[in-house]
């Protein structure tokens, strides 16, 4: 009965499948965007994804060689005042 449906679903149904894989691990079965390799849902919106630059990839440097020499000598003269105080 799916040959007589009314409405025009053949363009719909022929339409590329969305790339990504389900939590099933099973291929996604929504449209894709147009252009896009992906459905709305899993990246292929306008906007969706990283920022331009990608800011959030910025590194801090907390462990950097320089910030854990900076650190281990803070130790050494945290550990010389606790003797220095404990000799008098």
């Amino acid at each position: 009965m799916s040959g007589t449906h009314p409405r025009n679903t053949g363009p719909m149904r022929a339409s590329v499948r969305c790339g990504a894989r389900t939590r099933k691990s099973t291929p996604c079965q929504a449209p894709a965007v147009a252009g896009k390799a992906r459905c709305r849902m899993h990246g292929g919106s306008a906007g969706s994804g990283a920022p331009k630059g990608n800011r959030n990839a910025l590194k801090h440097g907390q462990y950097t060689a320089e910030a854990r020499a900076f650190e281990a000598h803070v130790r050494e003269l945290l550990r010389r005042g606790r003797e220095g105080l404990e000799e008098n």
